[in-house]
């Protein structure tokens, strides 16, 4: 896993590049935003939808609300860029629509929509 700075806005977010998920329970996303915050110094992160286990998406898993819940108690901000397209769920959808109304979690389809998100 590597974590790419990206300073916009006077502000900073990492970009998270890796070849396998990264984000696969709520200790693997605290350790991400641990990481984040030791090695660039920012709670702002922004992470490929294919990094993130599938279950996340899966709202009666839980996994979802767990791992959201431990960024916002944290401080942390995280925005998930892909396509969305495939998911045809609507409290699905509705989790989407609601968090991108909101400051701390976003789903947008491009990185650099993530990385202007987390930097306005």
């Amino acid at each position: 896993m590597e974590l790419i700075t990206v300073e916009k806005n006077q502000d900073t977010c990492v970009v998270v590049r890796s070849d396998e998920a990264v984000i696969v329970d709520a200790q693997s996303a605290l350790d991400l935003l641990m990481d984040a915050g030791y090695q660039a110094g920012t709670k702002n992160i922004a992470v490929a939808k294919e990094l993130v286990a599938e279950d996340f998406f899966i709202l009666s898993t839980g996994l979802a609300g767990e791992i959201l819940q431990k960024y916002v108690n944290y401080g942390g901000r995280i925005a998930f860029y892909g396509d969305y397209s495939c998911y045809t769920s609507k409290p699905l959808r509705d989790f989407i629509f609601e968090s991108n109304r909101g400051k701390d979690v976003f789903f947008v389809e491009t990185e650099a929509q993530a990385i202007d998100r987390l930097t306005s």
